[in-house]
């Protein structure tokens, strides 16, 4: 029998991506369409759609595993906590197994995004690898042996809104967070959490900007990033001393500030339980394509 091929779908607010992997990971196609926002029955035809074009390109049966922002709940199979509000209370993996004829997989984008550096990314080989997406909002993502690791919640890896560990005294009681909380990891190192740090009025320059300053010399923006990587450090310490992984990946928009791989590991033996971290921390291999790869390789090979 011929090695299955494998389609990803990431299913984002604004546009659908779909990828077709052969066997050892190579792409055979892509393609990106816009998403119909707030119509549900249009977008599982606009998956339906994808999926069938890219089948059309393999030429054989596919397995399908889709990304999206929020997760299945244990409780009655319907999505939530998606940001893409039209999906929320919705069975999107019987709808679709339905519309595609054959079972679909589904994990959020950064169980997505960890499967994908595992597999073949960054922690490629790597025995336990924590995935970790530090943009808009944070997210994190667990996988063992190969195995997306989800729990029996199904939040595996919801980094982002524990307490940040071991607060000073001018973080207490910390930024409100979203999910009705004061002081969650997701409010200090998310790209919104870096801003507020340098200008809490919010008028002052986003994470990127602040990232050029500090790099040109500006002590107010050095500053600031000094603290963003002390409490990176301290968040990623609390994880190994829980997980102990071998390598943890950064994505999303800040994984692009190179300074965190060299400064983060310098910081992180003061926080952790240990008299040596050999845990490695890792750029992602695949950038912006590790959400959609993920979702592909959510069908393993057996």
């Amino acid at each position: 029998m011929s090695p299955r091929h494998r389609i990803g779908i990431d299913l984002g607010g604004s546009k659908i991506e779909g990828i077709l992997l052969c066997a050892d990971g190579d792409i055979l196609a892509r393609r990106r369409i816009a998403t119909p926002a707030g119509d549900y029955a249009a977008t599982l035809a606009a998956v339906h759609e994808l999926v069938d074009t890219l089948e059309r390109q393999s030429g054989r049966d596919c397995s399908v595993g889709i990304g999206t922002p929020g997760a299945l709940s244990p409780r009655d199979g319907l999505l939530r906590n998606a940001n893409s509000t039209w999906l929320n209370g919705r069975a999107l993996d019987r709808d679709l197994s339905e519309r595609l004829e054959r079972p679909v997989r589904i994990a959020n984008d950064a169980d997505c995004f960890a499967l994908s550096e595992a597999s073949d990314g960054a922690a490629a080989q790597a025995g336990s690898v924590f995935g970790v997406i530090v943009g808009t909002g944070t997210g994190g993502g667990i996988v063992i042996g190969g195995r997306l690791l989800q729990g029996p919640n199904a939040i595996a890896g919801e980094w982002g809104h524990n307490p940040l560990p071991w607060p000073r005294d001018e973080e207490r009681p910390g930024p409100a967070c979203y999910c009705g909380k004061h002081g969650c990891i997701e409010t200090f190192l998310s790209g919104p959490g870096l801003a507020r740090d340098y200008s809490p009025d919010e008028r002052g320059p986003d994470a990127a900007q602040i990232v050029r300053r500090a790099a040109d010399g500006e002590a107010k923006a050095e500053a600031s990033l000094a603290r963003y990587e002390d409490r990176m450090a301290r968040a990623l310490a609390g994880v190994i001393n829980i997980l102990d992984p071998e390598v943890i990946v950064l994505g999303g928009g800040l994984s692009r500030v190179e300074r965190l791989y060299r400064n983060v590991p310098r910081l992180w033996p003061r926080y952790v339980f240990s008299d040596v971290v050999r845990t490695r921390l890792l750029a992602p291999f695949h950038g912006d394509s590790s959400g959609v790869r993920g979702a592909a390789w959510l069908w393993p090979d057996d």
